[in-house]
């Protein structure tokens, strides 16, 4: 069994020290408990991460649902994890990308961020258009070919922005897009 420091010292351990059953068996729960919370502490230490990734996360690592659930209402109260600001870094990351706000609403489904907090945090996403405009730019060569364009198209598109955005980046480049349809 492994033990950390804390329960070590939470329990008087000792070497040579004998157990009853019932004693060991609350060893156990509690070496599991601080196990998924040391877990927690890491994950949350590597990466923003929502409540619900978190506890999805350390369940596949093997802990169980009682003891993720735990970590996470303790990493909760500590105050070290926080949805909307997993949310609004996000967000954050996506717009420092150039991304657009469909590839944002995709970052922020991955990261199981509650639907209820997506309104808030991309609520004043700002226009995309100089992004687009600098993507465009850096993809197309001076005389670019239709397929040239259409590659350029369908990269903007991954990168999250819609069809009417970069097709008004495309006119503001002076290039014709009416030869791609939507889509």
């Amino acid at each position: 069994m492994k033990l950390y420091s804390q329960t070590i010292a939470d329990f008087g351990l000792y070497v040579g020290m004998e157990m009853t059953a019932e004693e060991l068996n609350t060893l156990r729960n509690a070496a599991s408990q601080m196990s998924a919370k040391m877990r927690a502490v890491r994950i949350v230490a590597a990466s923003g991460v929502s409540k619900r990734d978190l506890e999805h996360r350390l369940i596949q690592k093997g802990e169980t649902v009682k003891d993720a659930q735990s970590a996470v209402a303790w990493m909760s109260e500590l105050d070290l994890i926080d949805d909307r600001k997993t949310a609004e870094h996000i967000v954050s990351n996506c717009i420092h990308k150039g991304y657009g706000i469909s590839r944002a609403k995709q970052a922020l489904y991955e990261k199981r961020i509650p639907k209820e907090i997506w309104p808030e945090v991309l609520a004043e996403y700002p226009d995309q258009t100089d992004k687009i405009l600098a993507f465009l730019k850096s993809k197309l060569s001076d005389e670019p070919s239709e397929r040239d364009i259409r590659r350029a198209i369908d990269a903007a598109l991954r990168r999250g922005h819609n069809y009417g955005q970069i097709k008004r980046a495309l006119a503001q480049l002076c290039l014709d897009s009416d030869n791609f349809p939507e889509g």
